[in-house]
This record gives C-alpha cells, sequence and structure tokens, in this order.
C-alpha cells in the first residue's frame, strides 16, 4: 500500500462479534460480515495452493468473530468460533474484500448452490 488514503484508520468487531467494521483515511467504510470473512480466509485451508484447489466452505452463515489481533503494520488475523485462525488478512486485502463484497458473495453463493450445498449451519439431532 503507497497511498495514505489506503491505510486503516479504524478496525472494529461489532459487539455481536458478527460483523469487522474497517475505515479507511480516504474515507472508505466497509462492513464486513463474520461469515464473508470466513468464506473469503487467505489461508491454505480456503484458498489452496493454486485457484484450483479452491474450498467452499458450507454451513457457515452463524460463524461469529472470536479475536482480532494485529499481525506487524500491515494485517490482523482473526480467530472464529469454529476455531479456524490461520488466516492473516492484512489491511489492502480487506478493502479489496470490501470493495468487492458483492461480487464475492454472489460467486459464493452460486458455488455452494451448484454443489447442493447451504449456507446454514448442520442441525445436531
Amino acid at each position: 500500500m503507497t497511498d495514505d488514503a489506503d491505510w486503516p484508520t479504524e478496525i472494529r468487531l461489532s459487539r455481536d462479534k458478527r460483523t469487522l467494521h474497517v475505515a479507511y483515511a480516504g474515507g472508505a467504510a466497509y462492513a464486513l460480515p463474520a461469515e464473508y470473512l470466513r468464506v473469503e480466509s487467505p489461508s491454505a485451508e480456503v484458498q489452496g495452493h493454486a485457484p484450483s484447489e479452491r474450498k467452499w466452505l458450507a454451513g457457515k452463515r452463524e460463524v461469529e468473530i472470536l479475536s482480532v489481533a494485529p499481525v506487524g503494520n500491515y494485517a490482523v488475523k482473526l480467530t472464529f468460533d469454529d476455531m479456524h485462525d490461520t488466516g492473516i488478512y492484512a489491511f489492502d486485502f480487506l478493502r479489496r474484500l470490501g470493495e468487492e463484497q458483492a461480487a464475492r458473495f454472489s460467486r459464493y453463493e452460486e458455488e455452494l448452490a451448484t454443489r447442493g450445498l447451504s449456507r446454514e449451519p448442520a442441525r445436531r439431532r
């Protein structure tokens, strides 16, 4: 990130732990749902090591973020209540997620439908 407008001025987790609010110096601000952040995790578990290895995670509609921890001066590490914590969310990646949220989430829903999967968590019997 080379422009000061790309630097986050606020990263705040909502009280219900379901939304990460990110505001940037240039005025951009995004409300990123926990489900969206979880299914778009930059981790190898989700992204794989090549585009063909991408995983489409089902059942994450109710996931929550347990913690947000800084990683150096460039990122945050999120821990989710399903215990996923291996993705490092660089500030520019968070911005890209905000800018592309509608398209990415639509693609996610389409991919789940194609695979016969649901956003709803599995119900215990």
